[in-house]
Parts: C-alpha cells; structure tokens; sequence
C-alpha cells in the first residue's frame, strides 16, 4: 500500500482508503453487513478476484475489516466491518449524495445493482407528509424491487417485493431516480419507459425537493 507520506489527516486517510476499488468494498459491506467473498464479487462488477483479495487483506491489516468462519449451513468465510470500519458510513453518504448530480448520465455499459441505488434513494428521500397514513411505495428496477415505506414520519428502504404497495414505478433506473428526486416530471419519466401503477399521490408523498438532487 502505498503512502502520500504527508504529516494530513486527509492524506492519512487516503493512505487507508483512497486506492482503486476500497471504497466500494467498505460501501458493499456497509450495505449489505457481512458478506461472503462471492457476494462481494457480484457487487463489485469488474474487479478482478486478486484485486479483490488484495483489497481484503489490506483492509483487514488497517483493522477496517474482519472475517469470520460462519457456522453450518453456511460455513464459510464472512467479512464485516469493524467499529472502525463503521466510522466511514458518513463518508460514504457525504459521497453518494455530492454524486448524485452526477446520476443524471448513464452509460450503456454501466453496471446496475439495486443495493446502490437503494443507498441514493434512501439518502434523499423523506416523507412529505408525516401526518398521512403509512404508505408503501415499490420501485421495480434494476435487479430486484425496492421498497420505500413511510410510517409516523420515518421513511424505511429495503430490497424485495412489498405485498401490496399503494403505488409502483416500473422501468428503467434513471428516470425513476430523475422522478423521486424531483428533476423529472411525471410526463416525462413515462415518455423515457416509466410506468406508474397504483396511486399517483404517493409519488408526490416521497419525492425529493429537485434542488437537493440537481
């Protein structure tokens, strides 16, 4: 691991953190808690597996991570973060939401996990309306439904089918995101592939306030 060999905590940190591909490991991890080798694998699209190996170790070595053998019927090695790992969860928010602007362009080529898109939503949308009846709202996109649920004020996010949502926006990743966070309008989400199932007003329940997003 290479060093800035700079008397900075920035600097210091990068030390730990700034090469290829460490992020995303501790953002997977922070996403989805302890996780087998081949989970990190499927969520880390492009990274080759000694890269990967690589990245584990050292993060394991700066006390980051650790693993674990998990008993029958998993039995297999588990990698979570450590209490010092968990620290970079408001590092990876503070991320995801100065990058969500840049959410606006998607390349065909780019790899789509609903877990990451799950993280943006949650960090950006609220319920608008904490007096109304709990509402479910299924995002159905990517490579499994997401699930946006409000209740007393609280807004919860989770991945899976819901058993009967109020609503369901069915299609492509972009303009759904575009239309939670205000930067589409219905017209045109539906003009890019979106299809809205259910009750309309709860769209209006959870979107997000257009300037925070663009």
């Amino acid at each position: 691991m290479r060093s800035y060999d700079e008397y900075c905590a920035v600097a210091k940190s990068l030390d730990l953190v700034g090469d290829r591909w460490t992020l995303l490991v501790v953002r997977e991890l922070a996403q989805r808690g302890p996780s087998r080798y081949t989970d990190l694998r499927n969520g880390l699209p492009g990274i080759a597996s000694n890269l990967l190996a690589d990245r584990l170790r050292d993060l394991e070595a700066a006390g980051l991570l650790t693993r674990e053998e998990a008993p029958p019927p998993v039995a297999t090695t588990l990698f979570r973060l450590t209490p010092r790992g968990e620290e970079l969860r408001p590092v990876l928010a503070a991320l995801m939401r100065w990058g969500l602007p840049l959410m606006v362009e998607q390349k065909p080529e780019d790899a789509v996990r609903s877990h990451w898109l799950a993280g943006a939503v949650e960090q950006m949308v609220s319920d608008r309306r904490p007096s109304g009846k709990p509402v479910t709202l299924e995002l159905r996109t990517g490579d499994e439904p997401i699930v946006i649920a409000a209740r007393d004020g609280e807004t919860r996010v989770s991945l899976g089918p819901a058993s009967d949502p109020d609503a369901a926006l069915v299609g492509p990743e972009r303009p759904i995101l575009g239309l939670l966070f205000g930067i589409l309008d219905r017209p045109g989400a539906e003009g890019m592939g979106v299809a809205l199932e259910g009750d309309p007003k709860v769209i209006d329940r959870f979107a997000a306030e257009a300037a925070a997003a663009a």
